[in-house]
C-alpha cells in the first residue's frame, strides 16, 4: 500500500507541482506525519523532492526530473488504452489513432475489464468538430453564426480553445472577444464555421482549469420539479430527468424529484411525452408551462 501512495504522490507532485503536506494530507487521507516519512521515502529512493517552508511552501519535485516508462503497470496502460479507444470511437481522431495502436503495443488487451464504446457520438458534424480542432492546434480565430436557448440566431468570431463531450452534447469551449469571456457553444447550434486568418489575439489558460472557473460561476437557473408518476413513467423520469423516488404509494405510482435548467428543452420534452402518465406538482409557474403546450396541441390536432 505504501508503494502505491508514494507513486501517487509522485505523480501528484509532477501534475500539480508545489503542494503543501496538508493537502496532500488531505488527498491522500493520511496525517501530515506520514506524508513527512513517505518525502522522506522518495528522497532516499533518489527522486529529487524540493521542500520549501514559510506560508507558500511546500513539496515540489525537480523540473529536471521525469518518470521512466517503468513506472507505468500493466493496470497503468490498461486504463490508458481504455481511455484512447473510448477518444477513438467518438471522434476517429487520427492522432489519437495512432497513439492507441502505440500503447496497444504495450499494453495487454486481455487485462481490460471496462469498455467505452461512445461510437454514437460520431452522429454530431464530424467536418464541423475537425475544421474546430484544427482552429485550435493553429490558434485561430473561428466565425460561425449560432442560435442560443432563447431562440436568438447572431454571427460570432471567438478564438477556440477546446472542443469537449458534456451533457450529452459536443461543445466548443471558446473566448469571446466581444463578451471579453469565455464561453461554450453547442455543436448542433453552430451553422456554417470557418477558420479566419486571424490569430489569437492573446494566450489562453488550459482548458480544464477555464472549465474549473466556469462551472463555479454557472449562470444557467435551475429548477426543481416534483412530479407524481405511474409505474411505467418511473424509469423514464430516473434516465432522463435524473429524477429520485421521494415517496411510493400503493397504486404502483411516485413522487419524484428532478432538477431541471429552465431554459433547455429535452427535459420538457419527455414532459410531455409522457403524457397523463405523468404530473408536475410543483413549481406552479412549470405546470402552467405544461398546461399551455397541452393546450396548444390539443388547438392544433382537434378536428
Amino acid at each position: 500500500m505504501k508503494i502505491e501512495r508514494l507513486y501517487a504522490i509522485t505523480v501528484y507532485l509532477l501534475n500539480h507541482g508545489k503542494t503543501s503536506a496538508r493537502s496532500l494530507a488531505e488527498y491522500f487521507e493520511v496525517s501530515t506525519r506520514t506524508i513527512q516519512r513517505d518525502i522522506d521515502s522518495l528522497c532516499i529512493a533518489g527522486i529529487p523532492v524540493i521542500s520549501t517552508e514559510g506560508a507558500t511552501g511546500g513539496y515540489e519535485i525537480s523540473d529536471r526530473f521525469a518518470l521512466e516508462k517503468g513506472f507505468a503497470t500493466r493496470g497503468d496502460y490498461s486504463y490508458i488504452l481504455t481511455a484512447l479507444q473510448g477518444l477513438v470511437s467518438a471522434s476517429g481522431d487520427p492522432g489519437a489513432r495512432r497513439t492507441l495502436e502505440k500503447i496497444a503495443q504495450v499494453s495487454e488487451p486481455d487485462s481490460q475489464s471496462t469498455i467505452l464504446d461512445f461510437s454514437v457520438l460520431k452522429e454530431t458534424d464530424q467536418a464541423a468538430l475537425q475544421l474546430l480542432q484544427t482552429a485550435i492546434a493553429q490558434k485561430r480565430a473561428v466565425t460561425f453564426t449560432y442560435t442560443n436557448n432563447d431562440n436568438e440566431t447572431r454571427p460570432h468570431c471567438v478564438e477556440p480553445v477546446a472542443v469537449l463531450y458534456r451533457w450529452y452534447a459536443w461543445y466548443l469551449l471558446a473566448y469571446s472577444n466581444a463578451k471579453q469571456d469565455y464561453r461554450t457553444y453547442k455543436l448542433v447550434r453552430m451553422r456554417a464555421p470557418a477558420i479566419t486568418d486571424t490569430p489569437f489575439a492573446k494566450e489562453h489558460p488550459p482548458a480544464h482549469a477555464i472549465l474549473r472557473e466556469t462551472d463555479q460561476t454557472d449562470s444557467r437557473q435551475y429548477t426543481e420539479l416534483l412530479v407524481r408518476c405511474s409505474a411505467s413513467a418511473r424509469a423514464r423520469l430516473t434516465e432522463y430527468l435524473g429524477g429520485t423516488i421521494v415517496e411510493e404509494y400503493a397504486d404502483g405510482c411516485a413522487l419524484m424529484r428532478a432538477t431541471v435548467v429552465e431554459n433547455e428543452h429535452l427535459w420538457f420534452g419527455t414532459l410531455l411525452s409522457l403524457g397523463d402518465q405523468a404530473e408536475v406538482l410543483s413549481p406552479a409557474h412549470i405546470r402552467r408551462r405544461v398546461l399551455e403546450s397541452a393546450e396548444k396541441l390539443v388547438s392544433l390536432y382537434r378536428v
